[in-house]
């Protein structure tokens, strides 16, 4: 049949994630429809119709989608599921927060982090912390897929506009509701984003050490080149990355 993809945004523009799992969507060999999700998300969807091989754009604009809470989202997709053989999202958070619910609401396995589309049914992901890769194969009628950025180019826009149609938001059960946020504001890519990471494990023994020995290593590999300018920083004591991404 066709393959629905969740579109990654802010309400105001589309996730450069959303571009690079259309490139694995495309690569299951069916048509792809974009699912837009949000509040006041218009822009969001008529950036996404531009994408290059994408059949339709379905939009469900509502407030109870304005905050991307997993609850009413994961309940929207399952509720257009019945005409859809995959459902992929970006492996970012957001992604991570929702296609569980998806998962599990469907009574079907998910397949997380694929960096490879082998068939269909049959993908690669790694595991052991990407020591080795593992190919799986999943024999569910319908296939709930997360998707590495990293392993796949993204998506340019094509020569057409898909069409926009609007779907209505799946009934809210009560079960969450938005309460507030705290938004980290820098000028950093997200990791998963990232072109270049540097990474600093157990050794460096706390974070401050991590702030000291490999944030300047970052900050010098930023300097030379001018193109190079947004940097992504997560430090901790057992693992930590420093990540560079092209502003």
């Amino acid at each position: 049949m066709t393959t629905l993809l969740l579109a990654e945004h802010d309400n105001k523009s589309l996730n450069e994630a959303t571009r690079k799992a259309l490139t694995a969507a495309k690569a299951l060999g069916a048509p792809v429809h974009i699912l837009v999700a949000g509040q006041g998300a218009q822009a969001v969807a008529d950036a996404a119709a531009k994408l290059d091989g994408v059949e339709k754009v379905l939009l469900a604009d509502d407030a109870a989608l304005g905050h991307h809470l997993a609850e009413p989202l994961a309940a929207l997709i399952v509720s257009l599921a019945g005409g859809y053989d995959a459902i992929v999202a970006a492996g970012t958070t957001a992604g991570k927060n929702v296609a569980p619910r998806v998962a599990a609401l469907l009574d079907v396995m998910q397949v997380s982090e694929i960096t490879k589309v082998v068939s269909p049914d049959t993908f690669e992901r790694p595991i052991y912390a990407g020591n080795a890769i593992q190919t799986v194969q999943s024999s569910d009628a319908k296939k709930v897929i997360t998707v590495r950025g990293a392993s796949f180019a993204a998506a340019a826009d094509g020569s057409a506009t898909a069409p926009v149609e609007a779907v209505a938001a799946a009934p809210q059960d009560g079960s969450s509701s938005f309460k507030g946020e705290e938004v980290a504001k820098s000028d950093r890519p997200e990791l998963a984003s990232a072109k270049i990471i540097i990474s600093g494990g157990r050794a460096l023994g706390s974070a401050e050490a991590f702030a000291k020995v490999i944030e300047p290593v970052a900050d010098r590999l930023a300097r030379p080149a001018r193109s190079w300018r947004r940097i992504s920083t997560s430090p901790s004591a057992s693992r930590a990355r420093s990540s560079i991404s092209p502003a």
